[in-house]
């Protein structure tokens, strides 16, 4: 039977229980702080709404200074007093504290409540309507799921009426259309961006139309759309490298190419651009240097404008960049447990229910396990050779954590560097592998072992029969600093077993995933 806890009823419920018992004994200030927990955790309870407007009708103030948040204000203080707001007829900011909140957690029903529905839009300032649909629609995912659409419908119903109320704002259409789309109200998307852009054709009102047209999978109308949009303001960077991805994915691979890096010749800087521009050049003709170029970019300037998945999406596809490739032979686990200490078997545990990605991020989720010694991470390594998927994960792990074993050393006299080439070059097959993926993460996170690393690994390639497998030549293919002609006889041995959807050749039409991001959030983020 349910003790209640993480039933958020059930806590709501608790919480309002010990609020009435705070309400008889006159403590009203924490009668309205279990109140506000009760909200936070089911913001549509109607028994929390009722003790809030008893609170609230107490003073002359309607519940001002009893509910007004602090500076350090919990969720539910400020879902409480855009509640008490609204009792004084401050729709529009009380409407804006539960857009706030919606951002902070968008899968919770904060505006499901009475006097939402019963808001009059018509009563407001359009452009305040406009701002309110911008910050949901910033927080729903693209699309949102099936509960979080449904958690804010009262946004669509709102918008709906907002429309009815202001039949010629073309903004509003576009910022509604938005979230009609994250909502998978698709045709509703479509026919309130088209009446904005035919209201007020502009890069915001396009843009809305372009997405709108390609959630309903209409591709080119959208690229039509988006060269609209970027013709209004060809100066914006973001809204060009939108329209470049999607001419790629189009079709139109070689004028996206060229639309990027002219952008990039504008502005070799700009983050989005950047991005752009190396996923497409990637796609164009497979070479993994441009990933690699992609990581130092990210690297080296910490300030974007939004958030990029540029890199994971062109590695998810690629064996050792995106998944943990499967061993050329299958033998079977041998039954030991890794040799480590309770503390650190619990990290490394932890690490194997991760799914897998590009160098840089396992590198920097490693760093759980630099506390751990070398010689515990090699004995949990050992232990693991000849073992099932799970173990070589682990083995990978371990390799990872030794790259962490005293990075103050210069890495070509370090001792991470002689346990990795130790075991690249030892009889081991698997933890050789784990290990060449090791230094080959180093060479993607410092420029300086580069070159180093690519000989080793050209080395171990050379040293062994058919390059020691078909893992170890993909390995050795995404090294950075490999030379070309190297990598060239790399790829004649990785070549049959590479997925299908990535074969670098500049005749390929792109394959891999595109991007799966909202341009008008990355365009609203900016300040």
């Amino acid at each position: 039977m349910s003790d209640g806890v993480d039933d958020p009823r059930q806590e709501a419920l608790g919480e309002l229980a010990l609020a009435a018992l705070a309400w008889e004994e006159q403590d009203y200030e924490h009668a309205a702080n279990h109140v506000c927990a009760a909200l936070a955790h089911e913001p549509t309870l109607p028994e929390a709404h009722e003790l809030l407007a008893r609170l609230a009708a107490r003073d002359d103030d309607g519940g001002m200074a009893l509910f007004r948040p602090g500076r350090r204000a919990f969720i539910g203080q400020v879902v409480a007093y855009a509640h008490v707001l609204a009792r004084r007829g401050d729709v529009v900011d009380a409407l804006s504290l539960l857009a706030q909140a919606t951002a902070h957690d968008p899968s919770r029903a904060w505006a499901d409540v009475a006097w939402v529905h019963a808001v009059d839009p018509g009563a407001l300032n359009p452009e305040h309507l406009v701002g309110l649909l911008l910050t949901v629609l910033g927080a729903l995912p693209d699309p949102a799921p099936a509960p979080v659409a449904a958690a804010n419908r009262a946004y669509l119903s709102l918008a709906e009426r907002a429309l009815a109320a202001f039949p010629r704002a073309a903004l509003l259409h576009g910022a509604a259309s938005g979230v009609a789309r994250r909502m998978g109200a698709v045709p509703l998307a479509l026919r309130w961006s088209a009446r904005g852009a035919q209201l007020e054709s502009g890069k915001l009102t396009e843009m809305w139309r372009a997405n709108a047209l390609r959630a309903d999978g209409q591709l080119d109308a959208a690229v039509a759309a988006m060269r609209t949009a970027q013709r209004h303001d060809p100066d914006d960077l973001a809204v060009t490298s939108d329209l470049a991805i999607w001419l790629t994915e189009a079709g139109q691979a070689g004028e996206g190419l060229r639309l990027i890096e002219a952008a990039i010749r504008r502005d070799p800087s700009y983050d989005c651009a950047v991005h752009t521009a190396h996923r497409l050049r990637f796609l164009a003709d497979g070479d993994p240097e441009h990933l690699v170029a992609l990581a130092d970019f990210t690297r080296t300037q910490p300030s974007v404008s939004h958030e990029h998945l540029d890199l994971d999406e062109c590695c998810e596809a690629l064996p050792w960049l995106g998944f943990v490739p499967p061993p050329d032979g299958a033998p079977a686990p041998d039954g030991r447990a890794p040799a480590l200490p309770v503390r650190g078997r619990r990290d490394l545990d932890a690490l194997l229910d991760l799914g897998w990605g590009p160098p840089p991020s396992r590198y920097d989720l490693a760093i759980r396990l630099s506390g751990l010694g070398a010689d515990d991470l090699l004995a949990a390594l050992h232990a693991a050779e000849g073992g099932d998927a799970a173990a070589r994960r682990r083995q990978l792990w371990c390799c990872l954590g030794l790259l962490h074993h005293r990075t103050g050393e210069p890495w070509p006299v370090s001792t991470r560097r002689r346990l990795l080439v130790e075991l690249a070059f030892g009889a081991a097959d698997r933890a050789a592998e784990a290990a060449l993926y090791a230094m080959v993460t180093a060479a993607w996170v410092d420029p300086d072992c580069r070159a180093d690393v690519a000989e080793l690994v050209a080395a171990r390639f050379d040293a062994s029969p058919d390059g020691g497998g078909t893992t170890v030549a993909q390995l050795a293919f995404v090294t950075p600093g490999v030379d070309p002609a190297v990598r060239a006889r790399i790829w004649t041995v990785c070549e049959r077993a590479w997925p299908r959807s990535y074969q670098p050749a500049a005749s390929r039409a792109p394959a891999l995933p595109m991007p799966r991001r909202s341009w008008l959030d990355r365009l609203l983020r900016r300040p």
